[in-house]
């Protein structure tokens, strides 16, 4: 009998570990979606860390940091972080959320192939979305205008 209550006692201990990490990530995630309202983006992409460090699997830490590297203007980080988030499952409208971020950190790299297929990808997830959909017409046009710039650019070269 006392080797039962000795594994029930350890079992014990062991979820109490685990419930506090995740009350502990779900915090440091608190704390930074408040300084990230604040418009503390450093200080907000550190307590997403520091939530993946405690939850390593926490969307909503990975999400968020994505968004805080964003805002810092680290456009590859972000674009890094929301790409590793289109492996995970999750919602369809989840997912395009994390797709049409995906698609902005690549607009702003002047990678417009590449936010041309997040932002489809995004309304494949949901249709409805007319702030993707203005994105996705956008990226055409400068991916158009970049593909005139460079045809005029090889003509002055091949003269």
């Amino acid at each position: 009998m006392k080797t039962t209550t000795y594994i029930l006692s350890i079992l014990y201990c062991l979820l109490s570990i685990a419930a506090f990490a995740q009350d502990d990530e779900q915090k440091l995630v608190r704390d930074g979606n408040k300084k990230y309202k604040d418009n503390k983006f450093t200080e907000a992409q550190k307590n997403y860390l520091d939530a993946l460090g405690k939850k390593g699997n926490s969307y909503r830490g990975a999400f968020n940091l994505g968004d805080a590297y964003y805002k810092q203007k680290k456009y590859k980080e972000a674009s890094e972080q929301f790409e590793m988030l289109t492996q995970r499952k999750t919602s369809n409208d989840t997912l395009s959320k994390v797709y049409h971020n995906l698609g902005n950190s690549y607009l702003k790299q002047k990678e417009f192939e590449k936010s041309i297929n997040a932002y489809k990808n995004a309304l494949k997830k949901n249709t409805d979305d007319e702030e993707t959909r203005y994105n996705l017409a956008y990226a055409q046009k400068m991916l158009k205008q970049q593909q005139e710039q460079q045809k005029q650019n090889q003509d002055k070269k091949d003269q």
